[in-house]
């Protein structure tokens, strides 16, 4: 399958170098406060390190259950995302079932596994709580030109998620990390955009934030002119989730702009734009408030 004629992709890294330079120019231009609160509510806040326990789990959701009375007028964050063994942990302790419980899985972070274990452990993050789930593309795959392969593993753990959601009465949002980091030109990012999203993505997602090079503008800019493309041939809206690296007010605003100049404003709610984070949280609520704010 050659994605890139299918969908007609056809750029090259000195279009998407010189597009991000109009971007970035007029940043300043769309740092407002509502701007600002609608990177904040696009938030999916994690925490995945080895060292993570019910307990820290259950202070970091409380800390976003605070936030309305802490924060007024602040947005809640979109998701707390979490290891899948979590999940009942962010479920049992959110307030609302507005914060979504997002926790990735299908051997996060290599993907390197059975498909038989991924596709169980998509099943039972789900049964325990989950949201959204965060698969990673199966690099060992891809890599080796084996698309059909790597398709294939999204389309079974897309089933999975689905018959299991279809279970407990809800629709499971699943997000396909690309690791653009490892895919070293934009036809790369490009195909494995397109190939995720064929094979039933309901976001395609940067990073996983364990390799070496994460979010970048530049993956951003693939990513999303992929979507778009995506969309004019088959009229259905995937989001875009920028996560690795992004730690300042001005990382989230470039990545909100280069949403908005690529897709539009009818993908900037938190139904189509999302950022994985782990230390931007402090860096908004400073720009929003007007101060320094050491939260989270």
């Amino acid at each position: 399958m050659n994605y890139l004629e299918k969908y007609g992709f056809s750029t090259s890294a000195e279009a998407v170098a010189a597009a991000l330079r109009g971007i970035r120019q007029d940043l300043s231009e769309h740092s407002d406060p509502d701007v600002l609160r609608t990177c904040f509510a696009a938030m999916d806040l994690t925490t995945l390190h080895s060292g993570d326990t019910a307990a820290s789990v259950r202070a970091l959701v409380d800390k976003a259950n605070r936030i309305p009375e802490e924060f007024p007028g602040c947005p809640m964050p979109a998701s707390v995302c979490v290891y899948p063994n979590f999940a009942a942990v962010v479920r049992d302790e959110r307030r609302s079932a507005a914060l979504h419980v997002t926790t990735v899985a299908g051997c996060f972070p290599s993907s390197q596994s059975y498909l038989s274990v991924k596709v169980e452990e998509c099943r039972l993050a789900v049964r325990n709580g989950a949201d959204e789930i965060d698969i990673v593309l199966a690099l060992n795959s891809f890599l080796a030109g084996d698309l059909a392969s790597a398709a294939a593993e999204i389309v079974e753990m897309r089933k999975a998620v689905d018959e299991e959601g279809e279970a407990f009465g809800k629709k499971i949002v699943l997000k396909v990390i690309l690791e653009t980091g490892l895919l070293s030109t934009p036809e790369l990012i490009a195909s494995a955009s397109l190939l995720a999203m064929e094979s039933g993505a309901d976001f395609i997602k940067t990073s996983t934030g364990k390799v070496e090079v994460n979010a970048t503008p530049e993956a951003a800019y693939v990513m999303c002119s992929c979507i778009r493309l995506f969309h004019e041939k088959t009229g259905r809206k995937v989001g875009f989730k920028a996560a690795g690296g992004i730690s300042t007010a001005e990382d989230a605003l470039y990545y909100y702009r280069i949403v908005e100049s690529v897709l539009g404003s009818g993908w900037l709610g938190s139904e189509y734009f999302r950022l994985g984070v782990s230390r931007l949280g402090n860096s908004l609520l400073s720009a929003i408030e007007k101060k320094e704010i050491k939260y989270f």
